[in-house]
């Protein structure tokens, strides 16, 4: 499902080149990130987008696009999989959409031996206001790849997890649960839900003080894809986004 962003570039993509770049993300999470990219610029907010497991670019491209002069796409992948040439199509994709050198970086390196400051060089200094974390999915690695996003964030920026609540990765959740319970000031701000068994959901975090800055946006600005109950994190409702919002119907 694609929802328009306003942004004639972004919406040229994620409308008619999204299809043609192999991957699992959904048009309709990736209308939902740049969408959060345009609020973090409305408010003032600057900062970089940093991915793990960017695989050919198609969500990485529609990120780059939605950035503002002078911010940059950090992608980082083992690039080697399905074969050799991943980074080569990944590139050449950028190019064929509009993300030229100067506004990507592109690392062929796991992330899980990584450190932020080698992050913060490759981005030349300054944070990231949006992180898209999708590398392994495991226990270990996710640890060490939110320990990694961690330091670089923007006060006000937003930690985003691929496939959550996939039934191929049924413990995922288990391992942000524990990492909330080790940073309490981070919450979840909101779920976007999958479109399909591929296209699966995903988590957006921030610290608690920053919930404010996205959420009544959020409910206003995909007012007709808001699952009305939310979700239920105990201490807080997150709120969900769903393609087609409904309730079981009970006669």
């Amino acid at each position: 499902m694609f929802i328009p962003t306003g942004d004639p570039t972004v919406d040229h993509y994620i409308e008619k080149g999204y299809g043609t770049v192999r991957g699992m993300s959904s048009q309709f999470a990736a209308s939902i990130g740049a969408a959060l990219l345009q609020r973090q610029a409305e408010l003032g907010l600057s900062g970089h987008f940093a991915e793990i497991g960017t695989f050919e670019g198609r969500f990485f491209i529609a990120m780059a696009l939605a950035l503002q002069p002078g911010e940059k796409a950090l992608g980082i992948d083992l690039f080697d999989w399905p074969n050799d040439r991943v980074m080569d199509l990944l590139l050449g994709h950028c190019a064929r959409h509009g993300v030229g050198p100067d506004r990507h970086v592109i690392l062929k390196r796991d992330s899980r031996t990584m450190a932020p400051a080698e992050l913060q060089q490759a981005l030349g200094g300054g944070s990231v206001r949006f992180f898209h974390i999708d590398g392994e999915h495991g226990d270990e690695a996710l640890t060490k790849d939110l320990a990694l996003a961690l330091p670089l964030m923007h006060p006000q920026g937003l930690i985003c997890l691929d496939d959550m609540l996939h039934p191929a990765y049924p413990r995922l959740v288990d391992t942000v649960d524990r990492w909330l319970d080790a940073n309490k000031d981070w919450q979840v701000l909101m779920i976007i839900d999958r479109e399909d068994i591929v296209a699966a959901a995903k988590y957006v975090l921030c610290r608690r003080d920053a919930v404010s800055l996205y959420e009544d946006y959020l409910l206003q600005r995909f007012e007709k894809n808001v699952f009305i109950l939310g979700g239920d994190f105990l201490d807080h409702i997150a709120v969900v986004l769903t393609p087609y919002p409904r309730l079981a119907e009970v006669d």
